[in-house]
């Protein structure tokens, strides 16, 4: 027997009835022999683990654009921590792990230079917009690899393309956008309690908010330190969703109204703050004079990006590439291109 069959049938005798179970996956865009040693969502996740796109990831903005503080959170640290509550809210419900963390991992990987404030330029840029969740699966699905992609599976590109909210988005927003297994659902709302957390947790640190400032309800509910209100959302989802049966994964409803009040205090006082919306001021001259530079001149395109390649339209190989950029790297090109270079005579 196969390392991998027995693990499929660990998860026959040990997950939940309404658990994912690896053997019962839709498959992958392209049909491949099977691992011996992993399951299809450990093979997933490897990959994923394994890609450029996720390394990129360190130096990609979370909410502070290019942080020198050391403890600042970043677009890894933040799916690292998305991974850990959700494989956490997992375990509990004996829900698939292993798709849970494939999920988690990639969820982020078409997440913009400049956090959100990226990928809302690109957003008014692009013919037919731009979101960062469409741009994780195309990641996956076509641009890692030199453009074969990682050919995951169903269920995992499922999860990645259902995982975000937006703003006005709740937890659980119906059938249509919400990811079709549990496991993927856990991953929607555990994005959602890692950010309202840590982003909490820098504004503080870098000085926006004190502790005070918090609505004194949130900090009945939820708790003072990050720890706190980590476990007080971990919880309420796992009482919650067993209360339904399974049926979703949710907040109860004195929750989810506290989280909502949450996240409309950092949309106030932290991501719509002067100070963020000078910064993302900045990032939009960025990723707009990038983009018209790499639009009209044939020679940087081919020097930065490749052969122009006349059966993919030219705006969005930029951007695919602006996208794919780091903050340190958008801000050094942008530096190389735009401004003047100090000049010395010997």
């Amino acid at each position: 027997m196969f390392l991998r069959d027995f693990l499929e049938e660990r998860e026959e005798l040990f997950l939940h009835p309404r658990a994912q179970k690896a053997r019962y996956t839709l498959g992958r865009l392209h049909a491949e022999e099977e691992c011996p040693l992993r399951t299809c969502y450990q093979r997933d996740r490897d990959r994923i683990v394994h890609s450029k796109a996720f390394r990129r990831l360190k130096h990609k903005t979370q909410v502070f654009i290019s942080p020198t503080g050391d403890h600042y959170r970043t677009r890894l640290t933040h799916t690292l921590e998305v991974s850990q509550i959700a494989r956490t809210i997992g375990r509990a419900l004996r829900l698939n792990e292993d798709l849970i963390e494939a999920i988690s991992l990639g969820h982020d990987l078409g997440h913009t230079p400049f956090g959100h404030g990226g990928e809302r330029v690109l957003n008014e840029l692009m013919p037919g917009g731009f979101k960062h969740w469409e741009q994780s699966l195309r990641v996956v699905d076509v641009l890692e690899k030199g453009g074969r992609g990682l050919n995951l599976t169903h269920e995992v590109r499922d999860g990645i393309l259902h995982h975000s909210k937006g703003r006005w988005g709740t937890i659980v927003s119906g059938r249509s956008r919400s990811p079709k297994t549990l496991e993927g659902q856990v991953v929607r709302v555990a994005d959602i309690i890692a950010y309202l957390s840590h982003d909490l947790d820098d504004a503080m640190r870098a000085g926006m908010i004190n502790e005070n400032d918090v609505p004194e309800q949130i900090r009945k509910k939820l708790g003072n330190r990050h720890s706190e209100r980590i476990h007080s959302l971990v919880a309420d989802v796992i009482r919650a969703s067993m209360e339904c049966g399974l049926e979703s994964i949710m907040l109860g409803d004195e929750m989810l109204h506290c989280v909502n009040e949450l996240r409309e205090f950092l949309f106030e006082r932290v991501y719509e703050s002067p100070f963020l919306r000078s910064e993302i001021d900045k990032a939009r001259k960025v990723i707009e004079d990038l983009l018209n530079l790499l639009m009209k001149d044939d020679d940087l395109f081919v020097m930065e990006i490749g052969p122009i390649k006349p059966e993919v339209p030219r705006e969005r190989q930029v951007c695919d590439y602006i996208a794919g950029m780091t903050d340190r790297y958008a801000l050094e090109l942008y530096k190389k291109l735009f401004l003047p270079k100090p000049w010395m005579k010997l």
